[in-house]
């Protein structure tokens, strides 16, 4: 398999503009709930930090489900940039 990613012979790193490359704009985001209202609830947190981390509007679709055990929260946030969306997700772990 053959990727864009080079790693440099010496240090065992790549260059940031192989991992930046502008292309992944778009963040996907699954999870599974017990409640509607925690999933809505989840979709409303991760609204607000798209926002947070957008310059232009960020194009948000969402669909909230049914599944076994629950309701699943499918959600993509289209960035206008990879930076945009790295950050997005970047603070995703707070």
């Amino acid at each position: 398999m053959k990727t864009k990613l080079e790693e440099s012979k010496t240090c065992c790193c790549v260059d940031v503009g192989a991992v930046i490359d502008g292309e992944e704009c778009t963040a996907q985001v699954e999870e599974v709930f017990a409640e509607q209202q925690q999933a809505e609830a989840r979709l409303n947190l991760l609204t607000e930090k798209a926002r947070k981390a957008e310059s232009d509007p960020c194009e948000i679709i969402s669909e909230i489900s049914a599944v076994e055990g629950g309701v699943k929260l499918a959600a993509s946030f289209t960035f206008c940039c990879q930076a945009e969306s790295l950050i997005f997700q970047l603070g995703l772990n707070r």
